[in-house]
């Protein structure tokens, strides 16, 4: 396993019930991802335990683990951060993109200009917003195909349209 693989996708934040699940915030949108999961690597380390089990829960998602009996151990992996192998993360459609993988694309505008560089992906339910950061102002673009006019993961840039009053 290559450490320079490994995506964060959220936090343990405490035990679910006494079987030694774990409740681990994410994104919503990360939920159907997850669920095919086997493998994630947890803390500074990246100590690698075996999923049994996933599910969403509300507004959290639960992982099972194999290395995790009970409720006790479960409570010793609190505040966690957790990891998956970039690799374990399933193909996604043509125009479809994961967030870690736009983060650090140079955005430039319709006209070749520097905007600066996705510093950040929120998700805000109805589409996503790309935060553009150290051009020269920051900017909040919607994930929309009338502004994002084009991705170029080779190239590592992100071609926009940014709408009036940005």
């Amino acid at each position: 396993m290559n450490t320079n693989t490994l995506i964060f996708i959220g936090k343990i934040t405490r035990p679910h019930g006494i079987l030694g699940e774990v409740k681990v915030q994410t994104e919503p949108e990360m939920f159907e991802v997850l669920m095919d999961v086997k493998q994630v690597y947890l803390g500074k380390d990246r100590k690698p335990y075996t999923v049994t089990h996933a599910r969403g829960h509300q507004d959290a998602f639960l992982f099972k683990l194999k290395e995790v009996p009970d409720r006790n151990a479960a409570e010793t992996l609190r505040g966690l951060e957790v990891f998956v192998d970039e690799t374990d993360l399933p193909d996604l459609e043509d125009g479809e993109y994961y967030a870690h993988d736009l983060i650090g694309l140079k955005v430039l505008d319709e006209n070749g200009a520097e905007l600066g560089e996705v510093a950040d992906v929120l998700g805000t339910g109805a589409n996503d917003v790309y935060v553009v950061q150290g051009g020269p102002r920051e900017l909040l673009l919607p994930a929309i195909e009338s502004v994002i006019l084009e991705i170029d993961l080779d190239a590592e840039t992100m071609r926009v349209k940014v709408p009036e009053g940005l």
